[in-house]
């Protein structure tokens, strides 16, 4: 399995479309549901690979049981993929935290450049950096560089001061551009 398989973006959805699968599921359709969490799964493995590591999966399982149980709370259908990225972000971190798999950074490592995709070598030694930074960092870093959002989208995903979130992500890159040496 390619180490960037969870970063592929999720099939092409548009939000109008969701939110009618989103709207029938809440009024109990199970075969909406199915569809649901089928199409929410890239969007939650995406998000939780990266944050949680080793325990990405399971991080990922945990985020479509906490849709599947609170869907119906769910008030703005359209809302549904930036809720479960919220979802699947206090999840991976959690799991993160508990694993408590952070490795020391040397300091005397440095970024030299980034992969591409093709380079399967390449792109499991940037799993392997990203796995030495703490949780709280992968979870900036992804949801910076990976999702694209900007760092007020990010704080308010993360429940942080939008400050709190840019210094996290200036000390993430400058770690992982440290560890990423040779």
């Amino acid at each position: 399995m390619e180490p960037f398989a969870d970063f592929a973006p999720p099939p092409h959805v548009t939000d109008d479309d969701l939110s009618v699968v989103v709207r029938r599921a809440q009024r109990g359709d199970t075969v909406a549901m199915s569809s649901l969490l089928a199409r929410l799964t890239p969007l939650a493995a995406r998000v939780c690979g990266p944050i949680a590591d080793a325990d990405g999966p399971d991080a990922t399982q945990e985020t479509l049981i906490a849709v599947f149980r609170n869907l119906r709370s769910l008030k703005d259908p359209s809302a549904c993929q930036g809720w479960v990225r919220a979802i699947a972000v206090r999840e991976a971190v959690r799991l993160a935290k508990r694993a408590a798999r952070t490795v020391p950074v040397d300091p005397g490592e440095r970024l030299d450049r980034i992969p591409s995709r093709r380079d399967i070598e390449q792109a499991a030694d940037v799993s392997d950096v990203l796995a030495r930074l703490s949780p709280e960092h992968r979870a900036v870093i992804v949801l910076r560089d990976v999702e694209g959002l900007d760092e007020s989208e990010a704080a308010e995903l993360l429940e942080l001061p939008v400050g709190t979130v840019k210094s996290r992500l200036h000390r993430a890159r400058d770690n992982f551009r440290k560890a990423w040496g040779v």
